[in-house]
């Protein structure tokens, strides 16, 4: 069976776990990081030399990286979910998830680590409010970008994107700060995505 190795309550992890759960893919997962079995024993090294999870094991496949993990995953299973064959479309479900992994992730990660993770590191309150800026700042081009693009982030079908966005916007709204701009696309863009028993799974309240 289809071994998914991190813990759940990596925001990376719970990529695949629910790209995995929309394609109705078995699944094993196993619990490594943190808290967990260690990412620098030599079991994992071999799987993943940056000792980062997620780490897919799908036969003699091994993949890290949660991107291309869920990119795999689509492309071998999806039959046209999740990832478009036309390479126009799969190029607009690849250029937001490329933005998350780029442009909003280092928006967001002082404060993230300074609010949530209580990274001793992260504790400038001058550096916390210009990530939590940042932040918002990103969210409003999402914001304005789901003002037209039809029900989800690449248009009228839900795809990878929504995976990978629906994540982070869901750590945007539970990280506790100060200024969080209501914005109306987002909110109603996510109410879409709650509705499915894939993002009910992997999107819950306890885990940020």
């Amino acid at each position: 069976m289809m071994r998914i190795l991190g813990k759940a309550s990596s925001i990376n992890v719970r990529k695949v776990l629910w790209t995995a759960s929309e394609l109705g893919i078995a699944f094993e997962r196993e619990d490594w990081g943190s808290g967990f079995r260690s990412t620098q024993e030599p079991e994992f090294l071999a799987l993943n030399p940056n000792a980062m999870v997620p780490v897919l094991v799908d036969g003699d496949v091994v993949l890290w990286e949660s991107n291309t993990i869920s990119r795999y995953l689509a492309a071998r299973y999806g039959d046209g979910r999740l990832l478009p064959a036309d390479a126009l479309a799969r190029a607009k479900v690849e250029q937001w998830m490329d933005w998350q992994a780029t442009e909003l992730n280092n928006a967001w990660r002082y404060a993230f680590m300074g609010l949530l993770r209580n990274s001793p590191a992260h504790q400038d309150p001058v550096q916390i409010a210009a990530s939590i800026a940042g932040w918002n700042r990103q969210m409003g081009l999402l914001e304005r970008h789901l003002e037209t693009a039809g029900d989800y982030v690449a248009g009228g079908a839900f795809s990878l994107a929504d995976i990978v966005l629906g994540l982070s916007a869901h750590r945007w709204r539970k990280t506790p700060m100060d200024a969080r701009p209501g914005y109306p696309a987002i909110a109603a863009w996510m109410a879409r995505l709650e509705v499915r028993p894939a993002a009910r799974a992997w999107l819950p309240d306890n885990i940020v």
